[in-house]
């Protein structure tokens, strides 16, 4: 779950910071200047922020138990994370392809597939998260990873709202998503996309439990697609190319980076190569023209590690 805190939410006083750590206060100054306790002083106040006091404990921990680490590679790939139709179709054409290797894939979420990442539990995590200064994974990764992953770029695509054809309901924006006799169907929490709409709701002065469908959420775009196709929404957020397949219509919002993070560790595992092999492939250079709303001008390119800078 994503939780978009304020700044008062993330601040510890050095009260506060005294009994999170449950020493006296006098402690906390000490801590500061001989063991590096995170601090920051606003306005003659020590500010203690919260997430980094908690990354200094645990920098601290003695005997920290090892995470479950993943098999040697066997011929199964992993991936977990945020859904896409083109990736869909890229698992695919690696199964019929590979026939002593398989690739599976575990529908959690932008956040659950870093999670999944950061406890050994895939090969590749994909994700499209987007910080506040519109930069994506980056922020993200360097929070929740101890070590960054490799970052190789799967696709732009188009997100926005996905409307019903001919849009009998005159919707035009995020904002209207708020008007009486509105329903939408949602999608859940820790996705990207989710992310994308509760910001573009705040933006626009609106609380997303107001809305009609809210709380309704699903698990696909696929599924959003299906629920406005039937009649049971009228809206909701997701990508072009669901709105496009199922000939429904689609209010842009922007184009979004969707990358593939990879456990450097398990980078050049055989099946991991040959699924990044496909990236430049026919089959998907096809599919994302067939399907609309995809840019595969970055596609296969590696975003970090960067290029090593040519010595003069």
């Amino acid at each position: 779950m994503i939780k978009e805190n304020t700044m008062a939410d993330e601040m510890l006083s050095t009260r506060e910071v005294a009994k999170f750590l449950n020493v006296n206060e006098k402690m906390i100054y000490s801590l500061i200047a001989e063991k590096g306790l995170p601090a920051s002083k606003v306005t003659g106040k020590w500010l203690f922020p919260k997430h980094l006091v908690l990354q200094w404990i645990e920098a601290g921990t003695q005997n920290f138990p090892e995470t479950a680490k993943l098999p040697p590679y066997h011929g199964l790939v992993l991936i977990a994370g945020s859904n896409d139709l083109l990736l869909d179709k890229v698992i695919a054409t690696f199964n019929m392809k590979h026939k002593n290797h398989m690739a599976m894939f575990g529908n959690a979420g932008s956040m659950g597939g870093l999670q999944a990442l950061k406890q050994n539990l895939c090969h590749i995590a994909s994700s499209h998260l987007v910080s506040e200064d519109k930069e994506y994974n980056f922020p993200f990764l360097k929070d929740e990873m101890q070590q960054m992953p490799a970052v190789v770029n799967f696709c732009s695509r188009e997100q926005g709202i996905i409307i019903q054809r001919k849009n009998p309901k005159k919707i035009q924006s995020v904002k209207d998503l708020g008007k009486k006799g509105i329903k939408i169907a949602n999608r859940q929490m820790g996705t990207g996309t989710r992310l994308l709409l509760d910001r573009e709701l705040k933006k626009a002065g609106i609380r997303g439990e107001t809305i009609e469908g809210y709380d309704s959420c699903f698990t696909r775009h696929m599924d959003i697609g299906l629920q406005v196709l039937s009649g049971n929404a009228d809206a909701g957020p997701g990508i072009r190319p669901v709105a496009g397949v199922l000939g429904l219509d689609f209010i842009p919002i922007c184009w979004e980076r969707f990358d593939l993070l990879i456990a450097k560790d398990r980078f050049f595992d055989q099946g991991i190569q040959f699924f990044l092999s496909l990236l430049k492939g026919k089959i998907i250079q096809a599919t994302a023209e067939e399907y609309g709303g995809y840019d595969l001008s970055m596609t296969g390119k590696m975003i970090y590690p960067g290029p090593e800078p040519e010595s003069e």
